[in-house]
């Protein structure tokens, strides 16, 4: 029988808020990028918890690092380039013929 370890449990559960308050995110764009956080955080967590007996460990949780650092600053970037355009952050004032 094998164990399971309270991180993984943690951070599967993590993946799953995630992925729901990303679904049901649809007024703010600043919201749908704290969940897409959210996801790269318990993703990281998960590695880690899966990872532990191995030895590659460090560079997975090393490039995980990277990528979600990526992603948080492009995130950042767009939502600036878009408050900048548009005035506001509200999803429903997007319109695809504009961008």
């Amino acid at each position: 029988m094998s164990s399971v370890s309270y991180l993984f449990v943690i951070a599967v559960f993590g993946v799953g808020f995630s992925v729901v308050v990303l679904s049901l995110q649809y007024k703010h764009l600043l919201g749908v990028l704290l969940s897409l956080e959210l996801m790269m955080l318990s993703l990281f967590l998960m590695i880690v918890s899966v990872g532990s007996g191995f030895n590659f460990e460090g560079q997975l949780c090393l490039i995980l690092i990277t990528l979600s650092a990526c992603e948080a600053s492009l995130g950042l970037a767009v939502l600036v380039s878009l408050i900048r355009t548009h005035g506001n952050d509200y999803v429903h004032s997007f319109n695809g013929y504009k961008c």
